[in-house]
């Protein structure tokens, strides 16, 4: 069976090797019971689809033995049970990661033994040996770190012996690991870092790492560093209950990170447990391939170690473990959300900043719809103003009312300039929209309702072309308010306010952060009084208001056109970030948004709003989206002016992340899309 075989609801048809990490309940200097602990434990980790299995440190014989290492019946009865597990393993479809003490020539070491389908891929001895405070391992073990080229002998066969092992799926490309033992972590020259450069794209860590206050956040730190310093993963499995307490006691933790982010966590104190995560190994080839500096790294590495290749047999369960959050660009933790929304914020404020300092610019000219994008430019200007000590009456505010104009934005628009104490104008553009309609023959100038593109851009134009000759007037420049997701749906008329500008502070904000944005900006930066109305304005329907509203009071949506904005943020972050496939993308949508009642909101998301998403609606959206980016929106982003990066990987401007030709077509995206996701 291949992943293509597989239905398009399991984790492993869309690149993700699932890995288990287990706390067995340790048997001190009985090989055998422990054995048996790992059989029922690898069953387990079977029926939940495992790919990969990973036991604790010396997990066949336990860690803390001391001089019985010296015991040739407890390394005979180890050995004995190696075989013995390497012989069973064939009735199961996982790798296996077990450890052990093993005398290889004429010294002992402590190893990770790889196993596989009936067979002993290879052995990893460990490298660093801790020998002060609490440990002693010098004293029994020899560190691994020169062997290389030895074997040893499982079940009659010779199997190879390197601590810097780098084991392949056949079959599955991106499925590669490498294997390190607790302290290795530890080292400042870690062998993972070998294994990373010689292609291993999983790094495994059998550990025995005693528990201690505070000790918990150390492994934790150092997993997240070392996984998003190697573009990796990494998986953590350490000792738990049967171990020695004579001096030192043991929580079994187990941490699965993913580039930085953790992806899974065992309940500590406990045994008997597996811990699942579903790994995304080809986000990680393609962060690799991506990041020059591995590849220099790559070139310059010191060791080539061992390979060997298994047969891979992908699992066919649609269950998935992994946390996918709903909105990419907004965390959903109150502490990190509002540490991004101060740096996004301070990011906007600091670069409108310098720009009116280089010009030397002591005023502005921003148009004020009483939306989303122009409040938050609006919010930005003012706080730059204050702290370069200019007065607010600079910043000249524009409402200009067309034909699709609401009382609320209106109102709103002409509150919040008020509040802010900024120079409020209001400058009516249908008089000279029905003049220029009426120039160039438009059904409207006849008396007929025609509400087309050309009748909504007449005003945008118009609102731009007053901007900047107003700015000319004031000697100023023109404040641009369009946003990142707006620039990536081509929701913006070419070299019209959205889009054009003198400097746009919103260029590297999504629409789904720009709402948390003036929600923190609201609590934080501004008085009662202009939070209020910034609150009101988050309430809004999304609307360009340039089509009359209708008899029943209905007002123009712009998420009607162009889809919802969570859902095109969630695309636009995996494919411009990550460059995933769009069939992964809607996988990971839907398992984002497939249940409005599961899973956490960011802070303060009204309840109201809360809502899932079917497949078929996430792939009819994703069609929308994946069109808009590649066929009518690259030659807008090939013409922006200046603003400030805000996301990693997510700025679209020609000048940083995103280049692109004008004129390339979605076909090869959009065939993709409709072969491979389901449409309802």
């Amino acid at each position: 069976m291949t992943h293509s075989d597989l239905s398009f609801y399991s984790p492993a048809t869309h690149g993700f090797v699932r890995i288990a990490c287990v706390t067995p309940k340790v048997h001190i200097a009985d090989p055998k019971a422990n054995l048996k602990e790992h059989l029922a434990l690898i069953k387990r980790a079977e029926r939940h689809g495992a790919d990969l299995v990973v036991f604790p440190e010396l997990s066949l014989t336990g860690y803390t033995l001391d001089e019985l290492f010296n015991q040739q019946v407890l390394l005979d009865g180890a050995l004995s049970a190696l075989s013995e597990l390497s012989n069973l393993s064939g009735a199961y479809r996982c790798t296996i990661v077990v450890g052990l003490p093993l005398r290889i020539g004429h010294a002992l070491y402590n190893c990770a033994a790889v196993i596989h389908r009936g067979r002993c891929l290879g052995i990893v001895p460990k490298t660093y040996l801790p020998n002060y405070r609490e440990y002693y391992e010098k004293r029994y073990f020899a560190s691994g770190a020169d062997l290389i080229e030895a074997g040893i002998r499982v079940n009659g066969s010779g199997v190879p012996v390197d601590a810097r092992f780098v084991f392949h799926a056949n079959g599955f490309e991106a499925f590669t690991f490498g294997v390190e033992i607790c302290e290795d972590l530890w080292s400042p020259v870690t062998p993972s870092t070998d294994m990373a450069l010689n292609g291993a794209n999983i790094i495994v860590n059998l550990s025995a790492s005693n528990v201690l206050i505070g000790k918990s956040r150390a492994r934790k730190a150092l997993c997240a560093a070392t996984s998003e310093r190697l573009i990796c993963a990494y998986a953590y499995s350490a000792s738990g209950p049967g171990e020695s307490t004579t001096d030192l006691a043991w929580d079994g933790q187990s941490l699965v990170y993913e580039l930085g982010e953790l992806i899974a966590e065992g309940e500590r104190f406990t045994s008997d447990s597996i811990v699942l995560a579903d790994i995304d190994v080809e986000r990680i080839a393609l962060e690799r391939q991506r990041n020059g500096t591995f590849n220099d790294a790559v070139q310059n590495k010191n060791s080539i170690g061992h390979g060997t290749s298994f047969d891979y047999l992908p699992h066919e369960l649609t269950d998935f473990h992994r946390p996918v959050d709903r909105f990419p660009y907004v965390p959903n933790d109150r502490e990190r959300l509002d540490e991004d929304c101060y740096e996004a914020f301070n990011i906007q404020v600091h670069g409108l900043m310098q720009r009116l300092e280089s010009t030397k610019t002591q005023k502005v000219v921003i148009g004020i719809s009483g939306g989303l994008d122009s409040t938050h430019a609006l919010i930005v200007t003012a706080k730059a103003f204050d702290r370069l000590g200019l007065p607010r009456e600079n910043i000249q505010g524009y409402t200009m009312p067309g034909f699709g104009t609401s009382t609320g934005s209106k109102s709103d628009a002409h509150k919040l300039m008020k509040a802010l104490g900024i120079t409020a104008h209001e400058l009516d553009i249908r008089p000279a929209a029905k003049r220029m309609l009426m120039d160039i023959g438009h059904p409207y100038s006849r008396g007929e309702a025609v509400y087309d593109v050309n009748f909504e851009n007449v005003q945008a134009g118009l609102r731009t072309d007053f901007l900047f000759r107003l700015a000319g007037e004031h000697k100023g420049f023109v404040i641009g308010t369009g946003d990142l997701s707006e620039l990536a749906l081509g929701w913006c008329t070419y070299g019209v306010g959205d889009h054009m500008s003198h400097y746009n502070v919103n260029c590297g904000a999504p629409k789904t952060l720009i709402q948390h944005l003036i929600r923190w900006a609201a609590k934080t930066e501004f008085d009662p009084k202009a939070a209020r109305i910034l609150r009101s304005v988050l309430e809004r329907e999304i609307s360009p208001e340039l089509v009359p509203i209708g008899a029943a009071g209905e007002v123009q949506k712009t998420e009607d056109k162009v889809g919802p904005y969570e859902l095109q943020d969630f695309t636009l972050y995996y494919l411009t970030r990550y460059g995933l496939k769009p069939s992964k993308i809607a996988f990971l949508a839907y398992q984002a948004w497939k249940d409005a009642e599961a899973g956490d909101w960011p802070p303060d998301f009204p309840e109201h709003k809360r809502r899932a998403y079917t497949i078929g609606e996430i792939r009819k959206w994703a069609e929308v989206f994946l069109f808009r980016f590649f066929t009518i929106s690259q030659f807008k982003r090939s013409a922006v002016p200046n603003g400030p990066k805000l996301i990693s990987g997510g700025a679209l401007s020609p000048r940083g992340d995103w280049r692109a030709p004008s004129d390339a077509t979605a076909t090869l995206w959009l065939e993709e899309l409709r072969s491979r996701v389901p449409d309802s």
